[in-house]
């Protein structure tokens, strides 16, 4: 397979290399078993009290290309399911439900989004009996959650906790759902109908959506109406699906969400580079940022420092055009989009600003991709408050399910074995460390080692740069807002250490960032001052 290689001299302005994060924390991924845990993939979730709704789903992996083995019936979840992660048990049936049901609710790639004690449901593909086709379910169906889990656990009837009407524009699969205020927001996604087929036949119809749709739902008397209606087209840059979508804080303090990356381009079959901000006015694609890492549907977590007013967008593993050779580094170009067990950060800053970086972490194996992230804690805006983590080792939600692979590049050797519904569950931890001083911790074979210290600093800060190349060192120091406010290097340096100390005696309490560059590694260390 012929791989591509792109200088990382080019991804400088927005991309920061391993290392520190922008913030300080690092993630921690340690693997749990629970037994009995089925193996689902694009799969929807909702929770209360600690307990999981998992529904719908599959239960292969990867699509095969033959078409008489492509979303096979025998691969749909049948089940709903209740995990209850503490005391490892799981239950879960779709017994009784009526038929209208029963057909959406095992299809794949449903969008939702859980607002208190309602799950709300849309669309899905899969084979519905009734069309004796595969469709796109035209269906919103709303479910309470602790009305559900608490009938399964009990073994009596789920029946009456659903509710469902049809809508022919909620026919939608691979979109996102999301909620801002009382408005839901159905985004970009598409409709097919029939049986999927790579082989050039027509024997589906496919219609990308193109929009933002924009509604309300009123649920009155056991019936569910869609309201205040409302359609945002855009075919150069909503012409995507099976993309991540995460809630954003905007740095002017509004809410909305980010479009990331996702497939395929206009006229190639090629993931998506740009990424798309969303807001109640109307959507913006980020200008000059590309997204180059973690390109299709996979776990993924916002983060949210509203001390610095920095958002991350955190995914973990799936599929990806590029991945980042951290020894050379330089990004590899894979056009075949393999599976990946990379974890990224795109970071948001104060200033407007974006970066994307490679966290030092991995997945533990090729999965990810179709897998859901579950927090422990959850919220109306569905982002995780990093100031109210303590400075310790502290659990933030766990990876569930997804599409594990055997092997990087499969598509075109596909049997169905190769890859299947992981029931492998991984627990996400967060480290905030706020007292050692030292941020960084390299690795003897890194081509640039940095240590910053005390961290954090009441009075002036060392900075000890130690690096393998003869060449030009830069170290600069910015403000929270992105203003450059000193620049402490800037020159030629021989191979070795060489220690420097950034001078504090008139600069005002708060977070700052030491940006470090020698040739072509970069490290940006956060420094906190509390003087």
């Amino acid at each position: 397979m012929k791989k591509h290689f792109i200088s990382i001299l080019f991804l400088l302005q927005h991309f920061l290399i391993h290392g520190q994060s922008p913030e300080n924390f690092q993630l921690v991924i340690e693997e749990d078993t629970i037994s009995g845990m089925p193996g689902l993939q694009s799969f929807v979730h909702a929770q209360v009290d600690g307990k999981w709704l998992l529904i719908g789903g599959r239960t292969d992996g990867l699509h095969q290309r033959q078409p008489f083995a492509s979303f096979a019936v025998a691969g749909n979840n049948t089940n709903i399911y209740v995990v209850d992660p503490e005391q490892k048990q799981v239950t879960g049936s779709l017994n009784g439900l009526p038929t209208g049901l029963v057909e959406q609710l095992q299809s794949t790639n449903m969008e939702f989004i859980q607002h208190d004690d309602k799950l709300y449901i849309i669309g899905g593909y899969g084979y519905s009996a009734t069309a004796a086709d595969h469709i796109t379910f035209p269906n919103l169906t709303v479910v309470d959650v602790p009305q559900v889990i608490q009938a399964i656990m009990n073994g009596t009837s789920i029946a009456s906790y659903f509710i469902q009407v049809t809508d022919q524009r909620m026919a939608v699969t691979g979109g996102y759902l999301g909620r801002l205020d009382t408005t839901f927001y159905l985004v970009c996604g598409q409709r097919f109908d029939g049986r999927y087929n790579p082989m050039g036949m027509a024997t589906y119809v496919q219609v990308y959506t193109n929009e933002i749709r924009k509604f309300s739902i009123l649920e009155s008397g056991g019936t569910l109406t869609v309201q205040n209606y409302s359609a945002a087209q855009d075919t150069a840059n909503l012409h995507r699906r099976d993309y991540n979508m995460l809630a954003q804080r905007f740095p002017n303090g509004e809410s909305g969400f980010t479009v990331f990356s996702g497939v395929f381009q206009v006229g190639q079959d090629l993931p998506w580079l740009n990424t798309v901000d969303v807001r109640p006015a109307g959507h913006t694609v980020r200008p000059g940022f590309n997204q180059y890492l973690n390109q299709y549907h996979s776990a993924k977590a916002a983060v949210w420092d509203s001390t610095a007013n920095t958002m991350h967008s955190i995914f973990f593993g799936g599929l990806s055009r590029y991945t980042l050779d951290t020894i050379t580094n330089t990004l590899l170009d894979d056009p075949n989009v393999p599976f990946v067990r990379t974890i990224s950060m795109i970071t948001r800053f104060a200033n407007d600003s974006t970066v994307e970086y490679k966290m030092p972490v991995e997945m533990p194996a090729l999965t990810g991709s179709s897998a859901e992230f579950i927090p422990v804690i959850t919220t109306d805006d569905e982002m995780i408050r990093l100031n109210s983590i303590p400075p310790v080792k502290t659990l933030i939600g766990s990876i569930v399910g997804g599409i594990e692979s055997t092997l990087p590049n499969i598509f075109f050797i596909n049997t169905g074995v190769e890859s299947f519904a992981s029931t492998r569950i991984f627990k996400v931890y967060i480290v905030k460390d706020n007292t050692t001083g030292i941020l960084s911790n390299p690795t003897p074979d890194e081509a640039l080692s940095v240590k910053v210290f005390p961290n954090p600093s009441d009075a002036d800060v060392n900075i000890e740069v130690e690096t393998k190349i003869r060449g030009n060192l830069s170290i600069r120091i910015f403000d929270a807002s992105g203003k450059e406010v000193d620049t402490i290097q800037n020159g030629p340096v021989s191979p070795g250490l060489h220690s420097y100390k950034w001078k504090t005696e008139h600069k005002s309490r708060g977070r700052y960032y030491c940006k470090i560059q020698s040739g072509m590694n970069e490290r940006t260390e956060a420094i906190l001052l509390n003087k």
